[in-house]
C-alpha cells in the first residue's frame, strides 16, 4: 500500500485559521479602495477630465459615473476578488439564521430568501461591473435593475431579521448590528431615490450639471452598500 506523506489525521487538521471579522473587512475593502482609486476621482479627473465628464447631450458635467470612467479596469479588478467573498459571506449569514431560526419557519423562510437576494446582487453587481453602459447597455440595465431591487430587497429582510433577534436575544453586538443596519438601509434607499429622479432628469431635460449630482448619490448608494455589508463583522 502507497502512503502519502499525510495521514487521514493529518489531513483533517486545521490548515489556516482566518477570524471573520477580518475576512469582512478585507471584502469590503477590497472595491472600496477601487473605488477611491477609480471613480474618487483623481485617476479619471486629472488625466481624463473630458473622457471621464462626458455625456450624450454634451451639457457640462463635472463628476463621472462609476461605470463610465476611463480607469473602470481597475474598479472591475477589485469587483473579481471581492464578488467570491461576498458569495462566502451569503452563505455564512445563512448558516448563521440557520442557527438563529432553527424553530422559526417564517424567518427561516425569509433567510433562504435573503440568500436568494444576496447571491442575485452580486451577480448583478459582477454584470454591471464588467459590461459597463458604453459598451452593451441592454446588459449593464438589467444587471444594474438586478443588483439595485435585490440588494434593497435583501437589506429590508435583514433588517427584519436582525430585529427579530434583538427582540429574542440579548447581545450587545447584535442590538448595534440592528441599528447601524437600519440607518444604512434607510440612507441607501433615500439615495437610490434620489439618483433615479435626478438620472431621469439628465435624460429628459438635459440641464447642466445634473448628471454630476446623480453621480455623486451613485457614490452614496455604492457606499452605502458596502456599509451596510461591513456590518458582517
Amino acid at each position: 500500500m502507497l502512503q502519502g506523506p499525510y495521514s487521514s489525521l493529518d489531513r483533517d487538521r486545521l490548515l489556516i485559521r482566518l477570524p471573520f471579522k477580518s475576512f469582512a473587512v478585507g471584502t469590503v475593502l477590497l472595491p472600496v479602495t477601487g473605488f477611491i482609486f477609480i471613480a474618487c476621482i483623481f485617476i479619471s479627473l486629472w488625466y481624463h477630465y473630458e473622457d471621464a465628464t462626458y455625456t450624450h447631450c454634451k451639457v457640462s458635467n463635472y463628476l463621472p459615473s462609476i461605470s463610465g470612467v476611463p480607469q473602470r479596469y481597475i474598479w472591475r479588478g477589485c469587483i473579481e476578488l471581492h464578488s467570491a467573498r461576498r458569495y462566502l459571506v451569503a452563505f455564512a449569514y445563512f448558516s448563521f439564521y440557520r442557527s438563529r431560526f432553527a424553530n422559526r419557519l417564517p424567518e427561516l423562510l425569509l433567510s433562504g430568501l435573503a440568500l436568494l437576494c444576496s447571491l442575485a446582487e452580486n451577480t448583478g453587481l459582477v454584470m454591471l461591473t464588467y459590461v459597463s453602459s458604453t459598451e452593451t447597455y441592454s446588459v449593464h440595465k438589467y444587471g444594474f435593475i438586478t443588483f439595485i431591487g435585490s440588494s434593497l430587497v435583501h437589506m429590508l429582510i435583514t433588517c427584519w431579521l436582525w430585529y427579530v433577534i434583538k427582540r429574542h436575544y440579548v447581545s450587545p453586538e447584535e442590538v448595534t448590528s440592528y441599528h447601524w443596519k437600519l440607518r444604512l438601509f434607510l440612507f441607501n434607499i433615500s439615495c437610490c431615490v434620489i439618483a433615479a429622479y435626478f438620472f431621469r432628469r439628465h435624460n429628459k431635460y438635459c440641464e447642466a450639471g445634473i448628471y454630476s449630482l446623480f453621480a455623486a448619490f451613485e457614490y452614496l448608494v455604492v457606499f452605502s452598500n458596502m456599509a451596510f455589508h461591513m456590518t458582517a463583522f
